[in-house]
């Protein structure tokens, strides 16, 4: 699916997000965005480089997708995050790797170095 890029229409009475753009994905056939879905703003399909979405359809990617899905509905964010970072580590995906991070937070593990006591 194409990654279609908007801006608001008058800037200066928009939120963050569409006064400096953002990114949307959509189908081909379905009609551009008229509204900031953040803020409500009119905004405006802008011409870009071509982008396109890429889904990995392999097996292994949507079974490992799912066990994490399962694993944080059931509130198991450790679980969801070792195998989001283990899979994140051979398959080399960033958004997957995010996703570990978060669900570590959601754990409870604090990554914040100033944490550390040499003391």
């Amino acid at each position: 699916m194409p990654i279609y890029e908007y801006q608001a229409e008058i800037p200066e009475k928009a939120c963050k997000v569409c006064r400096e753009g953002f990114e949307y994905i959509q189908g081909v056939d379905e009609k551009p965005l008229s509204h900031c879905p953040h803020c409500g703003k009119r905004v405006k399909r802008i011409i870009s480089w071509c982008h396109a979405a890429v889904i990995d359809p392999s097996p292994e990617r949507a079974g490992t997708e799912r066990k994490i899905t399962e694993y944080e509905k059931a509130g198991l964010y450790s679980h969801a995050a070792e195998l989001a970072d283990k899979h994140s580590h051979k398959t080399k995906d960033k958004l997957l790797k995010e996703r570990a991070l978060e669900n570590y937070r959601k754990a409870g593990y604090n990554f914040d170095s100033s944490s550390d006591s040499d003391t």
